[in-house]
Protein backbone atom coordinates (compact mmCIF):
# COMPACT_ATOMS: atom_id res chain seq x y z
CA UNK A 1 0.00 0.00 0.00
CA UNK A 2 1.46 3.10 -0.74
CA UNK A 3 2.05 5.54 1.74
CA UNK A 4 -0.16 8.79 1.58
CA UNK A 5 1.37 10.89 3.90
CA UNK A 6 2.10 14.67 2.72
CA UNK A 7 5.25 16.31 3.50
CA UNK A 8 4.92 18.56 6.16
CA UNK A 9 5.03 22.41 6.49
CA UNK A 10 4.45 25.32 8.97
CA UNK A 11 4.95 29.34 9.17
CA UNK A 12 4.82 31.86 11.90
CA UNK A 13 4.62 35.75 12.55
CA UNK A 14 5.58 37.55 15.26
CA UNK A 15 3.85 41.02 14.77
CA UNK A 16 3.48 43.41 12.03
CA UNK A 17 4.39 47.30 12.00
CA UNK A 18 7.07 49.84 11.63
CA UNK A 19 9.37 47.32 11.38
CA UNK A 20 12.25 48.99 9.21
CA UNK A 21 16.07 47.71 8.89
CA UNK A 22 17.59 51.17 9.57
CA UNK A 23 15.67 51.56 12.95
CA UNK A 24 17.62 48.24 14.17
CA UNK A 25 20.63 47.84 15.36
CA UNK A 26 22.57 44.52 13.85
CA UNK A 27 22.16 42.72 17.36
CA UNK A 28 18.49 43.24 17.88
CA UNK A 29 17.96 41.72 14.41
CA UNK A 30 19.98 39.06 14.98
CA UNK A 31 18.02 38.57 18.53
CA UNK A 32 15.19 38.46 16.39
CA UNK A 33 16.31 36.14 13.36
CA UNK A 34 17.33 33.37 16.08
CA UNK A 35 14.29 33.14 18.02
CA UNK A 36 12.10 33.04 14.89
CA UNK A 37 14.04 30.31 13.75
CA UNK A 38 14.00 28.51 17.13
CA UNK A 39 9.52 29.28 17.16
CA UNK A 40 9.54 27.91 13.38
CA UNK A 41 11.42 25.20 13.68
CA UNK A 42 10.13 23.95 16.73
CA UNK A 43 7.24 23.70 15.40
CA UNK A 44 8.80 21.69 12.75
CA UNK A 45 10.07 18.82 14.77
CA UNK A 46 6.97 17.79 15.75
CA UNK A 47 5.18 17.81 12.21
CA UNK A 48 8.35 15.46 11.31
CA UNK A 49 8.14 13.34 14.04
CA UNK A 50 4.42 12.83 13.01
CA UNK A 51 2.79 14.86 15.46
CA UNK A 52 -0.36 16.80 14.54
CA UNK A 53 -0.20 20.04 13.08
CA UNK A 54 -2.47 21.30 16.17
CA UNK A 55 0.51 20.48 18.59
CA UNK A 56 3.19 21.71 16.32
CA UNK A 57 1.67 25.41 16.12
CA UNK A 58 1.55 25.20 19.98
CA UNK A 59 5.07 24.29 20.38
CA UNK A 60 5.80 27.68 17.99
CA UNK A 61 3.73 29.92 20.02
CA UNK A 62 5.17 29.24 23.06
CA UNK A 63 8.88 29.63 22.28
CA UNK A 64 7.53 33.26 21.08
CA UNK A 65 5.41 33.35 23.94
CA UNK A 66 8.05 32.83 26.78
CA UNK A 67 10.41 35.68 24.88
CA UNK A 68 10.58 38.79 26.01
CA UNK A 69 11.15 39.99 22.34
CA UNK A 70 6.84 39.67 20.80
CA UNK A 71 3.69 41.07 22.38
CA UNK A 72 2.49 37.51 24.10
CA UNK A 73 3.03 35.54 27.07
CA UNK A 74 6.57 36.98 28.97
CA UNK A 75 7.01 40.59 27.25
CA UNK A 76 3.38 41.49 26.38
CA UNK A 77 2.25 45.07 26.49
CA UNK A 78 0.53 46.70 29.43
CA UNK A 79 -2.97 47.88 29.85
CA UNK A 80 -3.98 51.06 30.83
CA UNK A 81 -3.77 49.70 34.41
CA UNK A 82 -0.46 48.60 34.14
CA UNK A 83 -1.23 44.98 34.28
CA UNK A 84 -0.80 42.42 31.67
CA UNK A 85 -4.20 40.42 29.73
CA UNK A 86 -3.66 37.95 27.11
CA UNK A 87 -5.73 36.34 24.92
CA UNK A 88 -4.95 33.36 22.28
CA UNK A 89 -6.86 30.48 20.22
CA UNK A 90 -6.44 27.69 18.15
CA UNK A 91 -8.05 26.35 15.55
CA UNK A 92 -8.32 22.98 13.96
CA UNK A 93 -9.58 22.60 10.21
CA UNK A 94 -10.19 18.84 9.54
CA UNK A 95 -13.42 19.56 12.22
CA UNK A 96 -13.87 22.91 12.63
CA UNK A 97 -13.05 22.56 16.55
CA UNK A 98 -11.73 25.87 17.92
CA UNK A 99 -10.14 26.75 21.49
CA UNK A 100 -9.79 31.03 22.91
CA UNK A 101 -9.12 31.91 26.36
CA UNK A 102 -8.97 35.86 26.94
CA UNK A 103 -8.14 38.14 29.31
CA UNK A 104 -6.45 36.07 31.26
CA UNK A 105 -3.46 37.52 33.90
CA UNK A 106 -2.27 34.16 35.17
CA UNK A 107 -1.74 32.03 32.33
CA UNK A 108 2.15 31.38 31.50
CA UNK A 109 1.07 29.94 27.83
CA UNK A 110 -2.44 31.20 26.87
CA UNK A 111 -2.16 29.10 23.42
CA UNK A 112 -2.04 25.45 25.46
CA UNK A 113 -5.13 26.99 27.76
CA UNK A 114 -6.81 27.62 24.45
CA UNK A 115 -6.20 24.27 22.96
CA UNK A 116 -6.92 22.55 26.46
CA UNK A 117 -10.47 24.39 25.60
CA UNK A 118 -11.06 23.16 22.13
CA UNK A 119 -10.65 19.69 23.66
CA UNK A 120 -11.59 19.69 27.03
CA UNK A 121 -14.45 21.95 27.37
CA UNK A 122 -17.47 22.01 25.17
CA UNK A 123 -16.79 25.76 24.66
CA UNK A 124 -14.90 28.03 22.13
CA UNK A 125 -13.88 30.55 24.45
CA UNK A 126 -13.92 31.12 28.04
CA UNK A 127 -11.99 34.44 29.85
CA UNK A 128 -10.64 35.75 32.51
CA UNK A 129 -11.18 34.24 35.57
CA UNK A 130 -13.24 31.76 34.17
CA UNK A 131 -10.57 30.63 31.97
CA UNK A 132 -8.59 30.78 35.02
CA UNK A 133 -10.77 28.81 37.26
CA UNK A 134 -10.98 25.88 34.30
CA UNK A 135 -7.19 26.10 33.89
CA UNK A 136 -6.70 25.03 37.75
CA UNK A 137 -9.19 21.96 37.10
CA UNK A 138 -6.64 20.96 34.56
CA UNK A 139 -4.34 21.22 36.58
CA UNK A 140 -2.12 24.18 35.29
CA UNK A 141 0.09 26.32 38.01
CA UNK A 142 -0.96 29.98 37.62
CA UNK A 143 1.73 32.73 38.04
CA UNK A 144 2.11 36.22 39.35
CA UNK A 145 0.93 38.62 36.97
CA UNK A 146 4.32 40.31 37.47
CA UNK A 147 6.06 37.19 35.67
CA UNK A 148 4.96 39.09 32.36
CA UNK A 149 5.99 42.13 33.36
CA UNK A 150 9.09 43.97 31.29
CA UNK A 151 10.51 47.69 32.12
CA UNK A 152 10.66 47.96 28.08
CA UNK A 153 6.59 47.53 27.53
CA UNK A 154 6.07 49.75 30.86
CA UNK A 155 8.34 52.34 29.49
CA UNK A 156 6.26 52.33 26.42
CA UNK A 157 3.12 52.44 28.17
CA UNK A 158 4.57 55.59 30.47
CA UNK A 159 5.67 57.25 27.51
CA UNK A 160 2.58 57.01 25.79
CA UNK A 161 1.18 58.45 28.18
CA UNK A 162 3.54 61.16 28.72
CA UNK A 163 4.89 60.15 31.96
CA UNK A 164 8.16 60.98 33.06
CA UNK A 165 8.63 58.13 35.21
CA UNK A 166 10.66 55.31 32.95
CA UNK A 167 13.04 52.88 34.14
CA UNK A 168 16.32 51.46 33.30
CA UNK A 169 16.53 48.38 31.14
CA UNK A 170 18.67 44.92 31.76
CA UNK A 171 20.97 43.70 29.60
CA UNK A 172 18.33 41.56 28.00
CA UNK A 173 15.82 44.59 26.97
CA UNK A 174 16.35 46.99 24.46
CA UNK A 175 14.60 50.32 23.57
CA UNK A 176 16.44 50.96 20.51
CA UNK A 177 13.60 48.78 18.30
CA UNK A 178 10.46 50.15 18.60
CA UNK A 179 7.70 49.60 16.25
CA UNK A 180 4.12 49.96 16.59
CA UNK A 181 3.53 47.48 18.61
CA UNK A 182 0.69 49.74 20.37
CA UNK A 183 -1.58 47.74 17.78
CA UNK A 184 -0.02 45.81 15.91
CA UNK A 185 1.92 43.05 18.16
CA UNK A 186 0.98 39.16 18.25
CA UNK A 187 2.37 35.98 17.41
CA UNK A 188 0.18 32.82 15.26
CA UNK A 189 1.19 29.82 13.50
CA UNK A 190 -0.27 28.22 10.79
CA UNK A 191 0.89 24.48 10.13
CA UNK A 192 -0.20 21.29 7.87
CA UNK A 193 0.60 17.54 9.21
CA UNK A 194 1.53 14.35 7.64
CA UNK A 195 -2.01 14.24 7.39
CA UNK A 196 -3.40 17.08 5.36
CA UNK A 197 -4.69 18.59 8.69
CA UNK A 198 -4.14 22.69 8.72
CA UNK A 199 -4.22 23.82 12.10
CA UNK A 200 -3.68 27.92 13.21
CA UNK A 201 -3.01 29.67 16.39
CA UNK A 202 -2.47 33.12 17.13
CA UNK A 203 -1.57 34.45 21.03
CA UNK A 204 -0.63 38.55 21.91
CA UNK A 205 -1.06 40.98 24.79
CA UNK A 206 -3.19 42.99 22.57
CA UNK A 207 -2.92 46.86 22.64
CA UNK A 208 -0.67 48.85 24.74
CA UNK A 209 -3.07 51.23 26.91
CA UNK A 210 -5.86 48.86 26.56
CA UNK A 211 -8.95 49.49 28.44
CA UNK A 212 -9.77 46.93 31.53
CA UNK A 213 -11.62 44.29 29.98
CA UNK A 214 -10.64 44.98 26.12
CA UNK A 215 -10.89 41.77 23.95
CA UNK A 216 -8.98 41.99 20.37
CA UNK A 217 -9.59 39.52 17.42
CA UNK A 218 -6.28 37.32 18.33
CA UNK A 219 -8.83 34.85 20.12
CA UNK A 220 -11.68 35.76 18.19
CA UNK A 221 -12.72 32.47 15.63
CA UNK A 222 -12.55 34.15 12.04
CA UNK A 223 -11.10 37.53 12.94
CA UNK A 224 -7.45 36.26 13.86
CA UNK A 225 -7.54 33.04 13.52
CA UNK A 226 -8.87 30.19 11.19
CA UNK A 227 -8.42 26.94 9.56
CA UNK A 228 -10.46 24.56 7.43
CA UNK A 229 -8.53 21.87 5.41
CA UNK A 230 -11.03 22.73 2.05
CA UNK A 231 -9.75 26.19 1.91
CA UNK A 232 -6.38 27.58 4.27
CA UNK A 233 -5.39 28.31 7.85
CA UNK A 234 -4.71 31.70 8.43
CA UNK A 235 -2.84 33.92 12.10
CA UNK A 236 -3.51 37.33 11.39
CA UNK A 237 -1.40 40.37 13.05
CA UNK A 238 -2.47 43.62 13.61
CA UNK A 239 -5.14 46.72 14.84
CA UNK A 240 -7.55 43.80 16.09
CA UNK A 241 -11.02 46.15 16.16
CA UNK A 242 -10.42 46.23 12.44
CA UNK A 243 -9.72 42.08 12.49
CA UNK A 244 -12.69 42.06 13.46
CA UNK A 245 -14.92 44.30 11.86
CA UNK A 246 -13.92 42.57 8.36
CA UNK A 247 -14.14 38.85 9.64
CA UNK A 248 -9.92 39.35 8.24
CA UNK A 249 -8.92 35.37 8.93
CA UNK A 250 -12.66 33.95 7.85
CA UNK A 251 -12.71 36.42 4.65
CA UNK A 252 -9.85 35.14 3.22
CA UNK A 253 -10.92 31.27 3.50
CA UNK A 254 -14.10 32.25 2.26
CA UNK A 255 -12.62 34.04 -0.83
CA UNK A 256 -10.63 30.61 -1.78
CA UNK A 257 -13.47 28.79 -1.73
CA UNK A 258 -16.22 30.90 -3.12
CA UNK A 259 -13.99 32.83 -6.05
CA UNK A 260 -11.94 29.73 -6.28
CA UNK A 261 -8.48 32.17 -6.38
CA UNK A 262 -5.66 31.04 -4.88
CA UNK A 263 -4.57 31.90 -1.20
CA UNK A 264 -2.36 34.78 -1.53
CA UNK A 265 -4.62 36.14 -3.73
CA UNK A 266 -7.45 36.00 -1.17
CA UNK A 267 -5.29 37.54 1.79
CA UNK A 268 -3.62 40.55 -0.75
CA UNK A 269 -7.96 41.32 -1.59
CA UNK A 270 -8.21 41.40 2.28
CA UNK A 271 -5.59 42.94 4.01
CA UNK A 272 -4.09 45.02 0.68
CA UNK A 273 -7.76 46.57 -0.27
CA UNK A 274 -10.18 45.83 2.15
CA UNK A 275 -8.51 46.06 5.60
CA UNK A 276 -6.18 49.13 3.94
CA UNK A 277 -9.65 50.87 2.69
CA UNK A 278 -10.79 50.89 6.49
CA UNK A 279 -7.85 52.22 7.26
CA UNK A 280 -6.41 49.32 8.66
CA UNK A 281 -2.79 47.92 9.47
CA UNK A 282 -1.26 44.60 9.90
CA UNK A 283 -1.23 41.18 7.80
CA UNK A 284 -1.57 38.11 8.03
CA UNK A 285 0.33 34.73 7.54
CA UNK A 286 -1.37 31.16 5.33
CA UNK A 287 -1.50 27.79 4.24
CA UNK A 288 -3.15 25.78 1.87
CA UNK A 289 -4.44 22.19 1.74
CA UNK A 290 -1.46 21.81 -0.35
CA UNK A 291 1.03 23.31 2.13
CA UNK A 292 1.95 26.36 0.13
CA UNK A 293 3.03 29.53 2.03
CA UNK A 294 1.51 33.13 1.90
CA UNK A 295 2.11 36.23 3.51
CA UNK A 296 0.53 39.23 3.16
CA UNK A 297 1.06 42.61 4.91
CA UNK A 298 0.43 46.59 4.71
CA UNK A 299 2.79 47.47 7.03
CA UNK A 300 6.61 48.49 6.54
CA UNK A 301 7.29 45.08 8.27
CA UNK A 302 6.46 41.72 9.90
CA UNK A 303 8.16 39.76 11.48
CA UNK A 304 7.93 36.15 9.93
CA UNK A 305 9.58 32.46 9.53
CA UNK A 306 8.70 29.23 8.03
CA UNK A 307 9.96 25.87 6.57
CA UNK A 308 8.29 24.77 3.96
CA UNK A 309 7.57 21.28 2.87
CA UNK A 310 11.25 20.76 0.98
CA UNK A 311 12.53 21.55 4.93
CA UNK A 312 13.63 24.89 3.67
CA UNK A 313 13.89 27.92 6.46
CA UNK A 314 13.32 31.07 5.80
CA UNK A 315 13.43 33.88 8.47
CA UNK A 316 12.15 37.80 7.10
CA UNK A 317 11.59 40.72 9.24
CA UNK A 318 11.37 43.77 6.32
CA UNK A 319 9.03 44.00 3.27
CA UNK A 320 12.15 43.51 1.58
CA UNK A 321 13.35 40.27 2.29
Amino acid sequence: MADTKMAPAIVIHGGAGVILKERMTDEVEAAYRKMLAASVTAGYEVLKNGGSSTDAVIASIIVMEDSELFNAGKGAVFTHEETVELDASVMRGSDLQAGAVGGVKKIRNPVKLAADVMNLSPHVMLMGEGAEFFAKENGYELVDNSYFHTKRRLNQLRKLLGKDEVSALSETEHDDYEIDENKLGTVGAVAIDQEGTIAAATSTGGMTNKRFGRIGDSPIIGAGTYADNSSCGISGTGHGEFFMRAAVAHDICARVSYKGISLQQAADEVIQDKLAEMGGDGGVIGLDPEGNIIYSFNTPGMYRAAIDREGKLTVMLFKED
